[in-house]
């Protein structure tokens, strides 16, 4: 299809006088992951449940695939698997036995299922663990299990709700590469978390949500410059006086603010040898300078500073 494989035009849902979702416009082309951040309530998982057609807007519209969610529900859930983030299946059945169930509704026969469902747990890596309960399975398992029903049905996108939640670490990174495998392969993936390093490392764009609005939508990078003014940070620890506004004065340097004892410096590249020359100009006694590269999650705290601040 032509166009993006998901788009909203001013998709609103209200319960009573509460508006969850406000107007949102956004688009998700074919093949990329996008990133669905925002804490909690701020309306993720509410515009997931639209645009799988599991709950109507109040008003405006959504196409996945080139299909209304509201009315042609199973075209799109022909197209789209769903990870929610409490994975559900019938714990006392194998895993094999809970994907042939899926693999009937999606109206696969049985030789076709099996192939696919061997295929996907493969894939997965739990070849090992199909035969057995899913009631025995780790989270881990489980969020792969679900990844392997959505390879299964042959979908073209997936919709992850916070898909990391509860993992280990090891499990954690187990699952991202997963999701870059996912991507490889052409599948187009929309990812609600709250973790924003996850998002960061995986995601081509990204939309924050704050009170059923998108504040904020771009590339990581994109975000790094408009936000911050700048992709790097540089922490300074110096005696002396006046050295903040000897430090802003240096070209390229964002932002200045106290870090306890030190000065915390956003600034638009690596700048320490030009910071150390100014606290030194300025008579200051350099003790330590140390650089690192702004985050995600710079972004996602001075955006809720800045939102705070205009309340």
């Amino acid at each position: 299809m032509s166009g993006p494989i998901i788009h909203t035009e001013g998709l609103t849902k209200a319960y009573g006088s509460k508006i969850a979702v406000d107007r949102l416009d956004f688009d998700v082309e074919a093949g990329e992951v996008f990133g669905l951040l925002g804490p909690n309530g701020a309306g993720k998982t509410t515009t997931i449940l639209m645009l799988l057609g599991l709950t109507e807007p109040t008003s405006g519209t959504a196409r996945v695939a080139g299909f209304d969610p509201l009315r042609q529900p199973l075209e799109v859930k022909r197209r789209v698997g769903y990870m929610p983030d409490q994975v559900g299946f019938y714990d006392n059945l194998s895993g094999i036995v809970n994907l042939r169930y899926t693999a009937r509704l999606a109206g696969l026969d049985r030789r076709e299922a099996d192939e696919a469902i061997a295929k996907s747990l493969e894939r997965v890596h739990l070849s090992h663990a199909g035969a057995k309960p899913v009631g025995t399975y780790s989270r881990g398992m489980r969020q792969r299990l679900a990844i392997a029903e959505i390879l299964m049905k042959g979908a073209s996108i997936a919709i992850l709700d916070e898909p990391t939640g509860g993992l280990d670490p090891q499990s954690t990174r187990e699952f991202l590469e997963l999701i870059r495998s996912l991507k490889k392969d052409g599948m187009t993936i929309l990812l609600s978390s709250h973790l924003l390093e996850l998002v960061q490392s995986v995601c081509d764009r990204v939309a924050l949500f704050n009170n059923g609005k998108i504040g904020l939508t771009g590339r990581v990078e994109s975000l790094l410059q408009d936000v911050l003014g700048g992709s790097h940070w540089i922490r300074v620890e110096a005696t002396g006086d006046n050295l903040e506004a000897a430090v802003a004065r240096v070209p390229g340097v964002t932002r200045v603010t106290r870090d306890g004892a030190a000065l915390r410096v956003e600034a638009t590249g690596d700048l320490r040898a030009d910071i150390a020359r100014a606290v030194v100009h300025a008579g200051g006694n350099l003790t330590m300078i140390a650089a690192g590269h702004a985050s995600l999650e710079d972004v996602y705290t001075r955006y809720f500073e800045g939102v705070a601040h205009a309340a």
